[in-house]
């Protein structure tokens, strides 16, 4: 009979071959895209229009077209994820379990949806319904309901990780409801947020299907003069390259840099939002210390 010590080496083996075999292959993928897209970045690739098609030029329209939406997504989708975890966290009725129970699960069940349907979303009510035609407008609100679940739940964690003595700090010193959120919860649950911020980011910058139903453009080397134009994204980009090109041997290396591109662009909003969280962490421990 295998003795308890053993069978528990024989578990902990097994996890370690599972994250180091998951480690390999993350690090395979990035070594294989690295190869194949590192040889053509350059500053030309970087900052230049896309020419002949998309078989020659550069990809600086779909970088910046990436970032408008980004950022203009986390506009949209940020103060109604955050104001949504407040009133859950701070503000609902703890005596009405069931309804708390029914909104949380609905959040749930929203973060599972796949990103197709929030693009016939945004084509049947924003692109149709509201007249904003195909546009980064468009594409922005449909990211926008697909980020909101991810940006509630994570913002509602950091908020309730928040200790229950500040709150009756406040309160006992006077404090109004909304004082003692605005001071002594949000300040201490900034650096999760900006975790929720992070995990925004890191969706709205890599999908495909909700830009591809309400504004992205396979060939436009103009970069949009407004929200209501529409524009090129580094997703769709790829997915165009990867699927509709009339030349797969010339843009196969653009395909590849595309990628690479992208996964830098994410990785580098990460950091920044990672060296911000980190920061504010530091800063509000010393605080509370």
């Amino acid at each position: 009979m295998i003795s308890k010590s053993t069978r528990q080496r024989i578990a902990f083996l097994i996890l370690r071959l599972s994250a180091a075999s998951i480690i390999a292959g993350v690090f395979l993928l990035l070594g294989y895209l690295v190869w194949n897209g590192a040889s053509v970045l350059s500053p030309q690739f970087l900052l230049q229009s896309p020419r002949e098609g998309m078989t020659a030029g550069g990809i600086f329209p779909a970088i910046i077209g990436t970032v408008y939406l980004t950022f203009l997504t986390l506009l949209f989708a940020l103060p109604l994820g955050v104001a949504a975890a407040i009133y859950l966290s701070e503000y609902a009725d703890p005596r009405r379990s069931k309804m708390l129970y029914v909104i949380r699960t609905a959040t749930v069940v929203l973060a599972g949806i796949p990103s197709i349907v929030y693009g016939l979303l945004g084509l049947g009510l924003f692109v149709l319904f509201l007249r904003l035609g195909f546009s980064l407008l468009s594409s922005a609100l449909a990211l926008s309901f697909l980020t909101l679940p991810v940006i509630i739940s994570a913002s509602e964690e950091a908020l309730r990780t928040v200790p229950m003595s500040y709150r009756e700090g406040a309160l006992a010193l006077g404090a109004t409801r909304w004082q003692v959120v605005r001071d002594a919860v949000l300040p201490f649950a900034a650096p999760g947020i900006l975790t929720a911020c992070i995990l925004g980011l890191a969706r709205a910058a890599g999908e495909t299907a909700p830009i591809l139903l309400t504004g992205a453009a396979y060939y436009l080397p103009e970069l949009p003069n407004s929200i209501f134009d529409q524009f090129m994204a580094l997703p769709f980009h790829i997915f165009a390259l990867s699927t509709q090109s009339v030349n797969p041997k010339l843009t196969r290396p653009i395909q590849f840099g595309s990628v690479l591109v992208l996964l830098l662009l994410v990785l580098s909003l990460n950091v920044v939002a990672i060296v911000l969280r980190s920061y504010y962490r530091r800063r509000f421990r010393s605080l509370a210390a």
